[in-house]
């Protein structure tokens, strides 16, 4: 898949791009990034579900396992304005 992928510009519409494939760091493969995500801030009940992390079965949307521990509110980060 690696070979077929890497490189690859048969897009249906015209572009100049071509696809790149990496080995992701540092986490690699679905278990790594279960564990990562799931009891991590983005995972709290406050946060949207639509920006959550989602696993997908034979095209259907499926559940994500539930978290080991409590899961702490994401930090707000407080958006600097100029004074006019």
């Amino acid at each position: 898949v690696w070979a077929a992928l890497d490189g690859f510009c048969g897009w249906e519409l015209p572009s100049d791009e071509a696809c790149t494939v990496s080995w992701s760091d540092p986490h690699q493969g679905l278990p790594a990034h279960v564990e990562k995500y799931r009891n991590s801030p983005v995972m709290h009940r406050d946060i949207p579900d639509e920006w959550k992390p989602a696993l997908f079965s034979c095209g259907m949307r499926a559940e994500f396992p539930e978290p080991t521990k409590a899961i702490k509110a994401p930090k707000m980060r407080s958006r600097k304005t100029k004074d006019a």
